[in-house]
């Protein structure tokens, strides 16, 4: 391939890249996917996935232009090969008569990995995999990693004053951050399947956990209760909402089980760890078969705790207020079995932003 052949492959999946970006708070559970076509050098169609059940990236695509024949296909996730909730998309585009797919990514769903490439090889169209392959990956790691590993992405987010604290010691916590992060926040909730919080916190804050983005087009995320003894009360402010509430439980106090149901929440058994409380590892297990790729965690300092110890968390985003609470104020993590410096948790700042007064900071968290 020509240095000039691949500066263009680079710049049409940028753009492919870009419409995917456009799904990103609606195609759950499904990959945000995004396609150009491309013919004599010329943009001559795109297209992007925008929700499950209706049509990917390539089909939409294809619908925008009556002549793809030898045209080269940019798409940001590799074609399926299966018949799902649509028919298959590496068959949409050997029919049309496109000559050349550029990827970006193989999918990481067994169902598909490697079968549409060799789909399409078997029907002589040259396939280039791996243009932008890191940018397609960040773009779906939710994705990938519930694909890979049968859990979810999980994201920690936090927000605490300059000297580590979230809240009093009363528990008043409103408002340690300003309105323009609290907006930001929103958005992580729309990009996410699911927003996961403890008991604790429903009880303190009566939290309505929804995304609310004016003029945006979201699918609200799952809302999820960790509730192991089931104190969650039937006038919670979430069980009023829009959307689906679960409730998940290792009590089998039928009535109290029959309330929350007759509340308008979804109340499921998890089996609990040693100590009596929901086993955390089987709670990630159980969201992922309910398709959840990435779930955001907005929790107390307990839950975010067990959580860490336990290298549930893959990354916490902290908004950082230019405020301190002193030393009686609660802290981040509560990690009662974290004592040697040795076992201390350890985290990789991937990126810092300011947002109004506070600051974003990203971290991956070490494994």
């Amino acid at each position: 391939m020509t240095k000039q052949q691949a500066e263009q492959d680079s710049l049409f999946m940028a753009r492919a890249l870009y419409l995917a970006r456009k799904g990103r708070y609606t195609t759950k559970p499904n990959p945000r996917v995004g396609c150009v076509i491309v013919k004599n050098n010329e943009m001559i169609a795109e297209g992007w996935h925008v929700r499950a059940g209706q049509g990917h990236a390539e089909v939409e695509a294809l619908k925008n232009t009556q002549d793809a024949q030898g045209a080269t296909a940019y798409v940001t996730l590799e074609p399926c090969s299966h018949y799902g909730r649509t028919p298959p998309c590496a068959e949409a585009l050997i029919k049309a008569g496109v000559v050349r797919v550029v990827i970006a990514m193989q999918d990481p769903n067994p169902l598909v990995a490697g079968k549409g490439v060799a789909l399409l090889e078997q029907a002589g169209i040259d396939v280039v995999c791996g243009v932008l392959e890191s940018e397609a990956q960040a773009l779906n790691r939710g994705f990938i990693t519930r694909m890979t590993t049968a859990k979810p992405y999980v994201i920690s987010k936090m927000a605490m004053s300059l000297d580590g604290r979230t809240a009093m010691a009363s528990g008043e916590s409103k408002w340690i951050t300003a309105p323009q992060a609290r907006h930001d926040v929103q958005k992580l909730r729309a990009a996410s399947c699911c927003v996961l919080t403890g008991v604790d916190t429903v009880l303190a804050d009566d939290p309505s956990m929804n995304v609310r983005l004016e003029g945006v087009q979201v699918e609200q995320p799952l809302r999820v209760i960790l509730d192991s003894q089931l104190r969650t009360p039937t006038s919670a402010k979430l069980l009023t909402l829009a959307g689906r509430t679960l409730i998940l439980t290792c009590s089998n106090e039928q009535n109290k089980i029959a309330a929350l149901t007759q509340a308008g929440a979804e109340v499921y058994a998890i089996n609990a760890d040693t100590q009596g409380r929901l086993d955390l590892n089987a709670v990630l297990l159980f969201l992922a078969q309910q398709q959840m790729n990435q779930v955001l965690v907005e929790a107390g300092s307990v839950l975010n705790g067990a959580l860490m110890e336990q290298n549930l968390i893959d990354e916490c985003i902290v908004y950082m207020a230019p405020c301190m609470l002193g030393s009686s104020g609660r802290g981040l993590c509560d990690m009662p079995h974290v004592t040697r410096m040795a076992e201390k948790k350890n985290l990789v700042l991937s990126e810092v932003r300011k947002v109004g007064v506070d600051l974003r900071l990203q971290y991956k968290v070490q494994k």
